[in-house]
């Protein structure tokens, strides 16, 4: 008899695996980025809206309901992400919220309407912090921040997506059509999604699945998974205890502030922009038209941002485009010329609404590698209240006949909080220090669905 066949090794790494991947996640990205821009697209033709007799104040407020809602949605993402995993929870949240904005479409009143708005936030809640983590997970540290820059690069394009449509449809059209092209996902990501998707190669090694996990890892060049270890008391509740501990205390709070300031700048100033330019002269569609070119600065801005932050550290980056934020806005608020306007817009894309992107890099590339998740999924969930605050806020501003110039100044002033912020977090010790072009054994990065 011949010698028993030994055990075939799993595949070597497929080239295509990981940039597929990176693909699948940008798409994603892209409807959420399309629903998170969509009501501020839509927010001229709903005050409008005959029956409905919205104010700028409740308007502001059904603003605020998304965050609220990705609030929620980020809470159920930590209690059942042990038992679904990332791609269970990946493929309920962008369902959900595709579901959701149909509901938005076919709604016959403004209290239905934010009703789904709020349902919607919900899934985009399960969503975001699932798919940076995961797409964290699976990139080697070299390329981290450049993937997590390109995964979010397709929020980029999609929150330009709807202002453009806007520009393109409204008023002729209803803004019940923007909301049918974000539902779209249902006939074309969620498919391929649930085709392709991969589960964490620890969620599988954790729940028995050993050789799909190792031959996961294997098509994606990473280090082959090893069982993590107990969890220490400390760790329990999100991994919170460490994080507001010495010597994590004070960087985490610092994270905090930024992620507070950067949704804030997002929710905020992506929902009032088409309207205080609207307010300040301008024709629906050339307002939406000037919001677009800042998610054009955005999308433009994100990848060159990320080699950056690989390059030189994420420091400089981050704190950078706080500030040209910020200096974006205070020009703005002089009522500049054409060209200076619409340069400051594509300044203000990148230094407003890229810049939570390269604030989760910083974050991911400054925690040890066993709290990077709970550290992400705590600083966006204290940042939703910042989301929380935006869209409210503008819509106060707006209402408080102050002149035009304190909309921007007051989205200036958060840009400068969070440039501070980022300016004051402390140099890691030499002891905390990692090596940045090592790749990290995957048994050293908590799972992303762990509770």
């Amino acid at each position: 008899m011949g010698a028993k066949p030994s055990p075939r090794p799993p595949s070597g790494p497929h080239p295509a695996e990981p940039r597929l991947f990176v693909l699948l996640a940008a798409m994603i990205a892209l409807f959420e980025g399309y629903d998170l821009s969509v009501y501020g697209a839509t927010v001229p033709a709903l005050l409008r809206e005959p029956g409905w007799d919205l104010s700028t104040g409740e308007a502001g407020d059904i603003g605020s309901l998304v965050p609220f809602g990705m609030l929620v949605g980020a809470g159920i993402a930590g209690a059942a992400g042990r038992r679904l995993g990332a791609r269970g929870l990946l493929l309920f949240g962008l369902s959900f919220f595709s579901l959701c904005m149909l509901g938005s479409a076919l709604a016959d009143g403004p209290g239905v309407f934010a009703a789904s708005r709020l349902l919607a936030g919900i899934g985009l809640g399960v969503v975001l912090p699932t798919l940076m983590a995961v797409v964290g997970e699976m990139s080697a540290p070299k390329v981290r921040a450049r993937n997590i820059a390109i995964t979010m690069a397709g929020s980029c394009a999609g929150s330009l997506g709807a202002p453009l449509l806007g520009a393109w449809l409204l008023p002729e059209a209803s803004f019940r059509v923007l909301y049918l092209v974000g539902a779209a996902a249902l006939l074309t990501v969620v498919p391929w999604a649930f085709l392709r998707l991969p589960e964490s190669p620890l969620f599988l090694l954790r729940t028995g699945r050993a050789e799909e996990s190792h031959r996961t890892a294997a098509r994606f060049g990473l280090p082959a998974p090893r069982p993590p270890a107990a969890t220490a008391p400390a760790h329990r509740f999100l991994g919170l205890g460490p994080l507001l501990t010495r010597p994590l205390a004070g960087t985490t709070l610092l994270f905090w502030g930024m992620s507070f300031c950067g949704l804030l700048l997002i929710f905020g100033f992506s929902t009032w922009l088409p309207t205080i330019m609207q307010t300040g002269g301008f024709s629906i569609g050339s307002a939406l038209t000037m919001a677009s070119l800042s998610w054009i600065g955005a999308g433009v801005g994100l990848v060159p941002g990320g080699l950056l932050a690989d390059r030189f550290g994420p420091k400089r980056v981050v704190a950078g485009a706080f500030l040209s934020g910020a200096a974006g806005l205070v020009v703005m608020g002089q009522s500049p010329p054409a060209w200076v306007l619409y340069l400051c817009l594509l300044v203000c894309g990148f230094g407003l609404l890229a810049c939570q992107a390269l604030v989760n890099a910083y974050l991911i590339d400054r925690m040890p590698p066993d709290l990077r998740v709970s550290a992400v999924g705590w600083a966006l969930s204290v940042g939703r209240v910042g989301a929380v605050v935006g869209p409210a806020l503008g819509g106060r501003v707006l209402d408080s006949g102050l002149g035009l110039e304190w909309n921007f100044y007051v989205f200036a002033a958060a840009a400068a909080v969070g440039a501070a912020a980022a300016i004051a977090v402390p140099t890691r010790t030499a002891d905390q220090r990692a090596p940045r072009r090592t790749a990290a054994p995957l048994s050293s990065v908590e799972d992303p669905t762990a509770d």
